[in-house]
């Protein structure tokens, strides 16, 4: 397929085209298709990184540690060190993890598919700040979430799904908990 990155079709065969056309993705399962548990947090943030750079420029141990301290520092990931194993750190932390992951990047385009379902409360606040502000400062961010009141808290825009299709969109302040829940009850945009 393809896909319009500032106005522009670009066209995607792989997922490393994605990656190197300044895609991110965070996927809806962490521990299945996040993480890779066995490996430490550095590891784990360069993994995104090192595909779009390419195997012949490889991140040296150096590089990828003060990375991964710069990321720890900048979405306050709770670990000890860069070489704890994330299979060790909570839900959230690892969560943080693999958004450090895809921000290393530097990404034109990021796509988070539930990143703040399964992780405790005071954790969900700070991923929502993190992406708000992203959001303001110009990256284009897709926020996938059935939670009302996260979608209310995030969005400028919002396009609502039944069954897998879009039933309505709605913008800045036509965006309330009535419209949506009227959208999804097979209502009309107003």
């Amino acid at each position: 397929g393809e896909v319009k990155i500032k106005s522009e079709a670009v066209p995607l065969h792989s997922p490393l085209d994605a990656i190197r056309t300044g895609i991110a993705f965070c996927p809806e399962n962490r521990k299945t298709e996040g993480i890779i548990s066995e490996l430490s947090i550095w590891e784990n943030i360069i993994l995104a990184l090192q595909v779009k750079k390419g195997i012949f420029r490889k991140i040296s141990r150096k590089e990828a540690e003060e990375l991964a301290k710069e990321y720890i520092e900048k979405l306050q990931i709770k670990t000890p060190g860069t070489e704890q194993l994330i299979k060790n750190l909570s839900g959230g932390n690892q969560q943080k993890v693999i958004l450090a992951r895809w921000l290393a990047t530097e990404p034109e385009f990021l796509m988070l598919d539930e990143p703040t379902r399964g992780i405790d409360i005071g954790t969900k606040a700070e991923i929502q700040k993190i992406v708000m502000d992203l959001a303001g400062r110009g990256m284009a961010v897709l926020f996938i979430s059935s939670e009302i009141d996260e979608m209310l808290r995030c969005c400028t825009r919002m396009i609502v799904l039944r069954d897998m299709k879009q039933v309505g969109e709605l913008n800045g302040k036509e965006i309330s908990e009535e419209a949506i829940m009227h959208i999804m009850a097979g209502g009309e945009a107003s």
